[in-house]
């Protein structure tokens, strides 16, 4: 069995870097929470929507509509 917990040393010229990794615990799963990213784009804001009943990040909502053509 191995350990989740490493320690890596290197050095490049005159720098030292050290690495410590370790295993956190693990946080309950999301439940009832579904994400689509798959057409996300910069600057997208993610929203809700409840016809798919899905929370999306696309060009549909992204900073500049908001600030250029945003219904307040």
């Amino acid at each position: 069995m191995s350990s989740p917990n490493q320690v890596v040393v290197s050095q490049v010229s005159d720098v030292t870097t050290v690495e410590i990794t370790t295993a956190g615990p693990q946080g309950p799963a999301a439940s009832g929470f579904t994400f689509d990213g798959s057409n996300k784009v910069n600057d997208a804001i993610v929203y809700y929507d409840s016809t798919s009943d899905t929370f999306k990040a696309d060009s549909t909502t992204t900073k500049l509509t908001l600030v250029d053509g945003g219904n307040f």
